[in-house]
């Protein structure tokens, strides 16, 4: 069989397998596998998917993953998302809407801890959604703010799923946190436009609250010392020099373990599950790289993103059409799949494609991930709805999705300047040497 055809239907299998509720990271397995074995021998495609298995599972650098996990499992154990909380709605608070600003400023702070768009999501569902309805804030605004800024869970570094794009797109993982680090300040800034111009059309949804006075401000930045401790020292040993991702990470999850301890808010129950929860999704991660791996040796071997490359330069499209389409596509990926799983299933065939059309793969790597995760609040799925639905039945999915509206115009807004503005991704790595 043509190699081309061959790929075609691999794909096309790949996709029925995971419309089968069979495991995405199997699914690519499988593909690739099969794929393998009909271009070269089966013996060689158990062999690869052996060696690949291998390979990955004693991969260092992959160790950051689970660190950054556990890290974030033990902060959110230690209370430090209430913190954060607490610390937003303190500067925020006062102002009209300033509660859900004080949610998208938190999420922003515990992304940079927490590294889950799923996690910070359902966070701060807890945390901040009872405190918004009990002030007399509309359940679309609040619901909304919350789904829409889980979203920063995955952009502010240290990122996960941009440390699993670094290694398979072989980048240097802290020039990628550096490049997300204003593309992470643009969404904040333009979520907090969505809200000031959402409570100035609807001044009900969002009432202003108590001015916190400046003894009351000081108590509560003390009282948010650790959170305001863990990120600094993780951000300045990373982009100082002083630890690699991997150190850094290690360094965070034995900080965050003992301020769950001293804390009081650890015992042996809180301890396994939380490294049960750690397992869990690391061992999830580690089957979908293992599987995009074998299955990126397939797609290599048939020479499939040549041909694409190849078919999209004779068709005479525009650079810029092209990259439209790739976005299009990546905003339905996300709406059904996990973030990591919709980046790994395309990244064989569209890194070769960004990269013969002169792209810096570090801007790709932003744009793929602010894409696939607009994808997670976007109707008629939108996996961080659903996380929230989860939390609060009382609130229908069409109130979220209402809710979502503002936040994803203010997306539309920030996906376009991202685009036609490589500079905001670029400038900050530009001037870091290491």
């Amino acid at each position: 069989m043509d190699p081309i055809t061959l790929a075609s239907f691999a794909i096309a299998g790949m996709f029925v397998m995971i419309v089968l509720h069979v495991p995405i990271g199997l699914s690519m397995a499988l593909a690739g596998v099969i794929g393998y074995g009909f271009l070269t021998s089966f013996g060689a495609s158990f062999s690869l998917l052996s060696s690949e298995g291998i390979a990955n599972l004693s991969d260092l650098g992959l160790v950051v993953v689970p660190l950054f996990l556990l890290m974030g499992n033990f902060a959110s154990a230690a209370g430090i998302s209430t913190d954060m909380y607490n610390l937003a709605h303190a500067l925020l608070g006062r102002y009209r809407g300033g509660l859900a600003m004080a949610t998208i400023g938190g999420c922003g702070l515990f992304g940079a801890v927490c590294g889950s768009s799923f996690a910070t999501t359902a966070t701060f569902g807890r945390v901040a959604l009872p405190e918004m309805i009990r002030r007399g804030y509309a359940p679309t605004l609040a619901t909304g703010c919350i789904a829409a800024g889980g979203n920063l869970g995955t952009l502010v570094p240290p990122s996960v799923i941009l440390v699993i794009y670094a290694i398979m797109a072989e980048q240097y993982i802290i020039r990628l946190f550096i490049a997300a680090i204003m593309p992470a300040v643009l969404t904040v800034l333009l979520y907090f436009a969505a809200i000031m111009i959402y409570v100035r059309l609807y001044p009900k949804a969002g009432p202003a609250g108590e001015h916190v006075n400046r003894s009351a401000l000081l108590g509560v930045v003390v009282g948010s010392w650790r959170a305001i401790f863990l990120i600094a020292a993780i951000a300045a040993g990373m982009y100082g020099g002083v630890f690699t991702a991997t150190e850094a990470a290690a360094f965070g999850a034995i900080l965050a373990f003992f301020f769950a301890l001293f804390g009081g808010k650890m015992n042996v129950k809180v301890f396994w599950e939380t490294l049960s929860d750690t397992a869990a999704t690391t061992a999830m991660i580690y089957v979908i790289i293992i599987g995009a791996n074998v299955f990126n040796y397939f797609i290599v071997l048939t020479h499939m993103p040549d041909y694409l490359t190849q078919s999209i330069t004779d068709s005479g499209l525009s650079t810029y059409i092209v990259i439209i389409i790739l976005l299009f596509i990546y905003l339905v990926l996300g709406c059904i799949f996990d973030s990591i799983a919709a980046m790994l299933i395309t990244l064989p065939f569209v890194l070769p494609w960004i990269l013969s059309m002169g792209f810096s793969p570090v801007w790709w790597g932003i744009i793929n991930l602010v894409v696939v995760e607009i994808g997670v609040i976007t109707p008629p799925i939108g996996m961080n709805v659903f996380v929230l639905h989860g939390l609060a039945r009382e609130y229908s999915l069409s109130t979220i999705y209402k809710g979502i509206v503002p936040f994803l115009c203010a997306d539309v807004v920030r996906l376009s300047l991202l685009a036609i503005f490589p500079v905001i991704s670029l400038w900050l790595p530009s001037m870091f040497k290491g």
